[in-house]
């Protein structure tokens, strides 16, 4: 059976088998029609070793792809290089500029923005009744947040997330594909893409033409210091943040309400005290869940990491899921924990250049939306068994049942 189509618990036992190794331990390259087989790679288990490649940025390179598997060449040329596949200055240059989109004086203005769509999500359930949260809940906030941000209309916005959809179809592993399968996958992968990247082109004109108050205005004109993203860049800043942005908070959410009800006496804690500790709840949800499963490394120099020697060119995968779970850091790393101090997670990537810009914008967007469905149906719940995305990149969940009693 596939790493990857096994249950959580069976593979996270595999982690803890792995981490006992000591050493990375090596894994080839698994076979995906139409991209080149690669060379395999080292697989980082334990939580400090995660910790030391994501700091040493310079040893451990994010060129010519963070992502597995590695995209050809060409596709960079096509359709631009993403911030996460790439090193300094290049990164460092794009990383300031698009920073101006979670400072905490843009977080601010958007805080009431994420809460009028908080509450029109739960103003909708109530309406409908309970079906899926992911598709009624989890996947309607984060897409939402971010066409606002950057000032795409409403009606065109169901267009958009039916676009992510495709895009994260072929990301990671997904078992066996028959070669028919993976053309049409990758072909629809490549069209989403491209839809929106024109979508942005589009909008970066208008916006240079008519500068308005949101975030593509911000990043396509010149700031004081005569920064600005070309519209290539903008496109790939787009599909960063559509997939980054929004699988991180769509996955945290819906894991969240799963770990808690399946842990009653944390939801009762939580629920005591919800200002108190939902920014501990958040944490552990990030930490248990791990949104992104992991991102790749090359190695620059010969070198060692927790005494195995590693040599330039081999090729490393930071596994977040597995660091999250160790317990020479997390005491107890399976059970769930809204009170766990210290909490050290690499759930938002670890430490480093590559640290996860939205963060906080993802721990704002958890913490309005818990808040509302718990004030306003505190019986809600999941019932049955979710149906999780296969994927060895994102940590995914397709659909959620759950339930609710309806607010007198």
């Amino acid at each position: 059976m596939d790493f990857w189509d096994r249950p959580e618990k069976e593979r996270l036992a595999d982690f803890a088998r792995l981490r006992e190794v000591g050493a990375p331990v090596f894994f080839p390259e698994p076979r995906i029609p139409f991209v080149r087989r690669g060379q395999g790679f080292y697989a980082l288990v334990r939580h400090a070793d995660v910790v030391a490649a994501s700091r040493d940025a310079k040893t451990f390179s994010s060129e010519p792809a963070a992502t597995s598997p590695e995209p050809p060449a060409w596709l960079s040329m096509l359709l631009g290089t993403p911030m996460v596949n790439m090193d300094d200055p290049r990164h460092a240059r794009l990383r300031r500029i698009v920073s101006r989109a979670f400072s905490p004086k843009m977080l601010s203005k958007i805080e009431s923005d994420i809460q009028a769509t908080a509450t029109r999500i739960v103003d909708d359930v109530i309406a409908e009744g309970p079906r899926d949260f992911v598709e009624q809940v989890a996947a309607r906030l984060p897409i939402n947040v971010i066409c606002s941000m950057m000032g795409i209309p409403e009606r065109i916005r169901p267009y958009v997330l039916k676009r992510i959809d495709v895009m994260t179809e072929y990301s990671g592993v997904r078992g066996a594909l028959t070669s028919r399968r993976a053309l049409r996958l990758l072909g629809g992968n490549l069209r989403a893409i491209m839809d929106l990247h024109r979508l942005l082109a589009r909008l970066a004109r208008e916006r240079r033409e008519r500068p308005t108050d949101d975030l593509v205005s911000a990043l396509v004109n010149a700031n004081v210091d005569g920064e600005r993203l070309t519209t290539r860049e903008l496109g790939s800043f787009f599909d960063l943040l559509l997939v980054a942005g929004n699988e991180t908070t769509r996955n945290a959410l819906a894991h969240g309400l799963r770990l808690l009800t399946e842990n009653p006496a944390q939801r009762e804690l939580l629920l005591e005290d919800f200002e108190g500790r939902i920014g501990g709840a958040i944490e552990e949800i990030v930490r248990y869940s791990s949104p992104i499963i992991q991102f790749r490394r090359t190695v620059t120099r010969d070198c060692e990491l927790n005494g195995h020697p590693l040599r330039a060119g081999d090729k490393v995968v930071l596994f977040y899921l597995a660091a999250n779970h160790d317990p020479e850091v997390f005491p107890d790393p399976e059970s769930f924990d809204i009170t766990r101090k210290p909490n050290p997670h690499v759930g938002f990537g670890g430490p480093g250049p590559h640290l996860c810009l939205g963060a906080n914008l993802a721990r704002m967007e958890l913490r309005i939306m818990f808040r509302e469905l718990f004030s306003r149906l505190p019986e809600l719940r999941t019932v049955g068994e979710p149906v999780p995305l296969l994927s060895s990149f994102d940590n995914g969940v397709k659909s959620q049942p759950f339930t609710f009693s309806r607010p007198s």
